[in-house]
């Protein structure tokens, strides 16, 4: 399995349509073993192509801070579970995701100002 995660400086980023690159991780036996990362594209939000690339890579995960509800939507078409609510460094969050410790808090931006989480 592999999960995504939206990354600012080893941490989740709470933006998700802001974000520097996903953290490709990869999970065996609910251990990470191993990671990549995927440059975010421009623009990069329900209206990209991204929900597709990360699908493409065998992504079944997404764990968020926060994102509007049409990224929600693109994700979850394309296969995507997203657990929104999430913050931290990337590889404490995944662990506590693979240890059940990690449930989405449905958040979810409803303003404009916020530029596309």
């Amino acid at each position: 399995m592999k999960i995504a995660v939206p990354t600012r400086d080893n941490m989740v980023d709470e933006h998700f349509g802001h974000c520097q690159h996903f953290t490709i991780l990869t999970v065996e036996d609910a251990k990470v073993v191993g990671d990549e990362t995927l440059p975010a594209p421009e623009g990069c939000g329900c209206k990209s192509n991204v929900a597709s690339v990360l699908a493409d890579m065998g992504v079944k995960v997404l764990l968020a801070g926060n994102m509007g509800m049409g990224a929600v939507q693109v994700l979850g078409q394309n296969g995507i579970e997203v657990v929104r609510g999430c913050s931290g460094p990337v590889k404490d969050v995944a662990d506590q995701y693979l240890a059940g410790n990690v449930k989405d808090q449905q958040i979810a931006c409803n303003h404009h100002d916020c530029g596309n989480h």
